[in-house]
């Protein structure tokens, strides 16, 4: 994008970020907090008893001592779409407004010491691979994860009103960049990531650490909480597709152009937001669609109604055989929102929107 557009976006992110008043108590912001992994990390990053929120709900070192349905893992893995956690409550039937510094791991596979995402739970994932960033979106039957029917969910990111983040303690790890050149051994430090999850879907975004602070500010944005995955990851999942695509850089969340002029929508502080403008789903190409079931395995059954359901979540189907199991080469060219459906404003105007 031009990047007069991305050093205006930057602005506005720095300028929101000038409302965040650091607790004293602990005024080291958490995307300031380095530590190598895994023997750099200790039992928690923020462990601040006085501090106005008081210190972290879980811990940082997990492993296979902690693996389990009750554990209150805060270090997550993105990584690739058969190995990505998601941030939920650790308790049934929470909703994320209510838990947001509580969150705790929820993972697709075993050996980080989180809790285990159940199968069938995911119904639907596409991850787009940029130079920049890595963008995992789908849907997700969130009453697995402990988040309560119904609730449209919110944001989780490393920064908050104290510039502690949400969740408290809260680190994100990944082997997944082209910086990392390959090697899944060696897993970088995220510093900038977004996530969102409610209405039965998700979305996160890695940022590069590697990439310009500019770049981390602009796909990585914090500041546009209540536009959701519709806004700020657009994407084209799908349910029943598990896909993996190479994609263009999306227009960072807040920037648009009308009549050839590029605008800057700024989210209010009160009231329901109303962007000007339609997101657009970044081109995509060379997508290697999968199996659920050669994803996702050895994974606690599903508790509750959805274990009586009989969801499968099956890959779409595909005609050109890959050489990866259970997988298949497609090509998306979308370039276009090609969205069906929008969730509608509600709870706390969680607007998601995918295929249908």
């Amino acid at each position: 994008m031009p990047g007069f557009a991305l050093s205006t976006l930057l602005t506005i992110a720095i300028a929101s970020k000038a409302f965040a008043q650091p607790d004293p108590a602990d005024p080291t912001p958490l995307t300031a907090k380095q530590y190598a992994y895994p023997t750099g990390i200790p039992y928690q990053i923020d462990n601040v008893p006085n501090a106005i929120r008081g210190p972290q709900a879980g811990y940082n070192i997990c492993n296979s001592t902690t693996q389990n349905q009750q554990s209150m893992c805060q270090t997550l893995m993105v990584n690739h779409i058969d190995d990505f956690c998601l941030w939920a409550p650790p308790q049934p039937n929470s909703t994320i407004g209510d838990t947001e510094q509580l969150e705790v791991g929820w993972c697709s596979k075993s050996g980080w010491g989180t809790r285990l995402i159940p199968q069938g739970a995911l119904q639907g994932v596409q991850v787009l691979k940029t130079s920049k960033y890595i963008q995992f979106a789908g849907f997700i039957d969130q009453t697995q994860v402990n988040v309560a029917a119904g609730d449209y969910g919110g944001e989780l990111d490393p920064h908050g009103a104290d510039l502690r983040g949400n969740p408290l303690g809260g680190l994100v790890y990944s082997n997944a960049f082209p910086s990392n050149n390959g090697n899944n051994n060696s897993f970088q430090q995220v510093m900038d990531w977004n996530s969102f999850i409610g209405g039965n879907a998700f979305c996160f975004t890695i940022c590069d650490p590697s990439t310009s602070s500019a770049d981390q500010s602009a796909y990585c944005q914090n500041t546009y909480d209540m536009i959701g995955c519709a806004y700020n990851m657009p994407n084209n999942a799908q349910k029943g597709v598990f896909e993996v695509c190479d994609a263009d850089l999306k227009t960072p969340v807040g920037v648009y152009v009308t009549n050839g002029v590029t605008m800057t929508y700024t989210q209010p502080y009160t009231g329901v937001p109303s962007p000007p403008y339609t997101p657009i789903v970044p081109s995509s190409s060379n997508c290697v669609t999968y199996q659920s079931t050669a994803l996702y395995t050895n994974l606690p059954s599903p508790t509750g109604a959805a274990a009586s359901t009989g969801t499968s979540g099956s890959s779409g189907s595909s005609t050109q055989s890959s050489s990866a199991a259970g997988s298949t080469s497609t090509s998306n060219g979308a370039a276009a929102i090609g969205v069906s459906s929008v969730a509608g404003i509600l709870g706390t105007l969680f607007a998601m929107a995918f295929l249908s």
